[in-house]
């Protein structure tokens, strides 16, 4: 379902949510959304930002990339692309031009196994381009983690 389809159903803060995650290109968390969005709606609640990135998740509205450093993130971009994860301080960026992870498509894996092939995951592991910057500069701050700022919120 296309995000303009259930637009007229939502309130105010389930769109400030759904925009939140939306506009980042930083894939944030729960939190990440909800302490965007406190100055907006004083009395928004951290539970009110996860029943709605739930009923979004359902509506097809934003998707889970995983689970980074404790918290699910979250990404607005519904197309099939893979991920990149820093191991050291929790950012997530999408990879625009992926390379194939084994050269087979998916038509080719559903020949292959006798599968229908619904959808495929690729995420990569390591070091942003920051945090290995920070590694190959001496007394650099250990403990990086990931901001809002870095998360577009």
């Amino acid at each position: 379902m296309k995000r303009t389809d259930v637009k007229r159903r939502r309130s105010g803060r389930r769109e400030a949510i759904a925009d939140a995650i939306c506009s980042s290109r930083g894939h944030p968390s729960a939190e990440m959304v909800y302490n965007s969005l406190k100055a907006k709606f004083p009395d928004i609640s951290l539970g009110t930002v996860y029943r709605n990135i739930s009923m979004l998740r359902a509506e097809g509205v934003i998707k889970s990339v995983g689970i980074v450093a404790g918290e699910e993130r979250f990404d607005g971009d519904m197309s099939s692309h893979p991920h990149f994860v820093c191991e050291r301080c929790g950012a997530v960026m999408d990879i625009e031009e992926p390379p194939s992870a084994s050269g087979a498509t998916a038509a080719e894996i559903s020949a292959k196994y006798g599968v229908a092939v619904t959808r495929s995951v690729l995420t990569y592991y390591g070091k942003c381009a920051v945090c290995a910057a920070r590694e190959e500069t001496p007394g650099a701050a250990d403990g990086a983690q990931f901001t809002q700022a870095q998360a577009g919120l």
